[in-house]
């Protein structure tokens, strides 16, 4: 059942949106060859803390952490771990805090120091294409219009649509419906209406698309071990279009 929030919870979510984003704008800061993704989950709890919220992935399904951290052919739900980021690594940041009872949800891939044009342009194109599934999301739109703008753009660079994962509705409880799959046909899905609230997240591979286990045993990384890229919003769905509640 999909949950329609009023202008009041909606204004709670956008508040916590502003710290989460605030959060991860810091770990890029730190995010530097030789940290290790555990140092990262560490200073993004203590954070997220000082902000008074509480981590939003802690606790959930079993997940020991604060953030996933997905590195390299990882795509996401990678376990903070002792690795140390080197030059030319990528990692996805993904994030969620929870404040007054709301969550939300947000993730970034950045490039740590120099990375080859093609890893860039990944960054870049998985980036991009969740600008333009964003601005599908507006009234009169349907679920299904979200992802096949995804698809068509990520697929028109020469990369690869993750399919096996998909974003989601949120509120009071991190996954809500609907579901929001990176692909798909337009007019398809659920119609998009006021007040409902998501999270738009793009899955990119720069070359199969299918998943395997991460190593860890938790996450998820490309079979074919190709690099992979994470962008994500969480978006409210008004009368005038669009809103990022998460910047």
């Amino acid at each position: 059942m999909i949950s329609i929030k009023t202008k009041e919870e909606i204004e709670i979510i956008r508040q916590g949106g502003r710290i989460l984003s605030s959060v991860l704008k810091e770990l890029e800061k730190i995010a530097k060859p030789g940290i290790t993704t555990l140092e990262l989950d560490r200073a993004a709890e203590a954070l997220i803390l000082s902000a008074g919220a509480k981590p939003g992935f802690k606790g959930y399904d079993g997940f020991p952490y604060s953030l996933c951290a997905s590195v390299n052919e990882n795509v996401v739900h990678g376990y903070p771990s002792k690795y140390a980021l080197k030059e030319g690594d990528i990692v996805g940041l993904d994030l969620g805090v929870i404040y007054k009872g709301y969550n939300t949800d947000m993730a970034v891939t950045i490039a740590i120091g120099k990375v080859p044009f093609e890893t860039k342009r990944l960054l870049d194109v998985t980036k991009k294409s969740l600008r333009l599934g964003i601005k599908k999301a507006k009234v009169g739109n349907t679920i299904g219009d979200i992802g096949n703008t995804v698809q068509r753009f990520i697929e028109s660079q020469g990369f690869g649509v993750i399919r096996e994962l998909c974003g989601h509705g949120i509120g009071r409880d991190l996954h809500e419906d609907p579901k929001i799959p990176n692909f798909g046909k337009r007019g398809s899905g659920e119609p998009i209406k006021e007040g409902m609230v998501i999270c738009i997240e793009p899955m990119v591979s720069m070359g199969n698309y299918t998943l395997r286990k991460s190593d860890d045993g938790y996450g998820y990384a490309t079979k074919d071990n190709s690099l992979s890229a994470h962008f994500e919003h969480t978006i409210a769905i008004t009368a005038k279009g669009p809103k990022i509640l998460t910047k």
